[in-house]
């Protein structure tokens, strides 16, 4: 899968290779993850429609990338630090999906999704887990989450399981 990158200014390009050697060095991307530097088509998520997706993890580094990754896949983004400042995100506009780190400081992420589903209007958003917490999986489960990913994960992978997420209708269909 290619991932497009907007590209503009000298300076921008910059950003964005530093994040790559950097930050999604991070992540395991294999030779077959297909990640090249394309130009995207200008999208603007509030004028199409894209789903919107909040992404809550207290690394700076990694709340960039997922969201860089994110909007240039074409989804709106919303940032959060903390299950604090993403219960704060939630309403009166609320997110389609939540990409939810787990061990974060003021509020972690087991706290955030408790409180998440004890609101009527937020309670049925899609969580998805990302932790590097070693039983991720039990602990998705255990807050009702659709999915999940051990960090550091393919980034494919987290694409996949977003698309799937928002839209499990027509992935169903293409079997």
């Amino acid at each position: 899968m290619t991932v497009g990158f907007a590209t503009g200014s000298r300076s921008e390009r910059g950003r964005l290779n530093f994040l790559r050697q950097t930050v999604l060095g991070w992540w395991k991307l294999g030779s077959g993850s297909g990640i090249e530097e394309t130009p995207l088509t200008s999208l603007n998520a509030q004028q199409t429609g894209s789903p919107v997706v909040l992404v809550v993890d207290d690394d700076p580094d990694i709340l960039e990338a997922l969201s860089e990754i994110l909007e240039a896949e074409g989804f709106e983004i919303r940032r959060a630090r903390n299950g604090k400042e993403a219960l704060e995100r939630l309403e009166p506009d609320p997110p389609q999906l939540i990409l939810l780190d787990l061990m974060m400081p003021v509020m972690d992420g087991w706290e955030f999704a408790q409180r998440m589903r004890q609101k009527p209007s937020v309670a049925s958003i899609p969580l998805i887990v990302l932790s590097a917490d070693r039983n991720v999986g039990s602990k998705a489960k255990d807050i009702g989450a659709v999915g999940h990913l051990a960090k550091p994960f393919e980034l494919n992978d987290l694409l996949a399981m977003v698309r799937h997420s928002l839209n499990p209708v027509v992935e169903t269909t293409r079997i």
